[in-house]
């Protein structure tokens, strides 16, 4: 387990020095060119004497949407992309070659699905060893013992369940478009777990800390690693136009071979279409490919810790999870919790301010009311000075935790606590 002493997470202004040592070199200027000239083929020619299906429709305005601006989001849509033209590059839907000009476009469709089929591979293999290596980062500043070990268990099944649910909707017919659907609502589902686990505090980060072994640095990372004006947004300031324009470049792609398809019959392919086609496929592929690489070694040798004065800091974290609460006689404070997934911890910890005549306590219980209205009782009534714990939820639904202090005539009692929802183990971790 190596020591994060001393460290603190990545910053925005690091980053921001830390690309300037990166610069992308730009696009080449045939990008922006071959996009608008392969989208106007699609548009305007192919569509002129042949109104688009509803299905062409919604490719159109598809290509005509800006790109989404996270980094990840644009590499799963291109992917996306890629897939639906290597679809319609495949042969059984290449046109039959009755002539020499069929021929050579037979040919040059084939060359076509090599280099998408390389581009591909290339993506694939880019998002697979980014995941490995941040999880393994991660898992560097884990306890190695049983405990590192079932976190790569759990981790490891939790992949194999969105796979196995991936595999089924392929199976059941389900179309490109709905696996990546599928896909990114599993990494966005990671990112909402990651976004929990970071948010807690209090309680569960004393938990995570002595009972799982997560140090609180790394649990301040995961939480702002991905926020809107985090470290990221600096890296999508800094690569998302160029890969924004990848983006559209490859909806048009798709648009034109869609269209097309669906026209052969009565719209013979023109030979400056072909070359255009060729052209744009040729750019494509070549230059997201040399975005994929840059970047990869961005990732590669981007730092997750560094030391406060790196950071530009050397304040001292205060331990502000606490609030404090006066509960006048005869009344009762209540702290509600919703709870929408089961194996949730609820944590609390709490004391009264002691006044100088005697020792005062509060009573204390915790009850649920489940999604069909149903009271349970979790923690009994009892009077406390003081007092911590934690359990693991059962059931979704809304928890509540009171503190009575309506059995008292004369005194109010000053509450100091704090109360955490600890969200599931996480299954692994996603950086845009």
């Amino acid at each position: 387990m190596v020591s994060t002493k001393g460290l603190v997470p990545i910053t925005r202004s690091f980053l921001a020095s830390y690309y300037d040592n990166y610069p992308f070199s730009p696009l080449s200027s045939d990008v922006s060119r071959l996009t608008d000239q392969i989208f106007a083929m699609a548009t305007t020619d192919l569509l002129k004497d042949s109104p688009p299906t509803q299905g062409e429709s919604l490719l159109v305005q598809e290509a005509e949407r800006q790109p989404p601006h996270k980094v990840d989001e644009n590499m799963w849509k291109n992917r996306e992309q890629i897939e639906e033209i290597l679809f319609m590059l495949e042969p059984t839907h290449w046109p039959r070659a009755s002539t020499v000009e069929d021929a050579e476009l037979v040919s040059l469709l084939g060359r076509l699905q090599e280099n998408f089929k390389s581009t591909l591979s290339t993506l694939e293999s880019f998002q697979a060893k980014n995941s490995e290596f941040v999880f393994n980062t991660v898992m560097t500043y884990m306890p190695q013992d049983f405990r590192g070990t079932i976190i790569r268990q759990q981790r490891d099944r939790s992949e194999r369940n969105k796979q196995a649910a991936i595999d089924a909707l392929i199976s059941s017919g389900g179309s490109i478009r709905d696996k990546y659907a599928l896909l990114w609502e599993q990494q966005m589902e990671r990112r909402r777990q990651l976004a929990e686990l970071g948010s807690a505090t209090g309680v569960y980060k004393t938990l995570m800390k002595y009972l799982v072994g997560v140090p609180e640095v790394l649990m301040d990372f995961i939480r702002q690693i991905n926020d809107d004006q985090g470290p990221m947004e600096e890296q999508r300031q800094r690569y998302g136009p160029p890969l924004y324009s990848l983006t559209k470049m490859a909806h048009s792609i798709r648009l034109f071979l869609s269209l097309l398809w669906g026209r052969l019959e009565t719209s013979k392919l023109q030979k400056n279409q072909v070359v255009i086609l060729e052209e744009a496929a040729d750019v494509y592929t070549s230059e997201f490919q040399r975005f994929i690489k840059f970047i990869g070694e961005v990732f590669t040798n981007s730092p997750f810790f560094i030391t406060a004065e790196d950071a530009g800091t050397l304040s001292i974290r205060k331990d502000d999870d606490y609030k404090e609460i006066s509960v006048p006689a005869g009344s009762a404070h209540e702290v509600s919790l919703t709870v929408e997934s089961v194996n949730s911890y609820i944590a609390w910890d709490f004391s009264l301010v002691q006044g100088k005549l005697n020792v005062q306590d509060i009573g204390f219980s915790v009850e649920c009311t489940n999604l069909s209205g149903e009271k349970t009782l979790i923690l009994p009534y009892q009077r406390y000075e003081a007092n911590q714990g934690n359990f693991c939820t059962c059931v979704p639904g809304y928890y509540k935790l009171i503190w009575d202090n309506s059995y008292s005539s004369f005194f109010k009692k000053v509450l100091r606590y704090k109360v955490d929802c600890i969200p599931p183990v996480v299954d692994s971790v996603s950086i845009d």
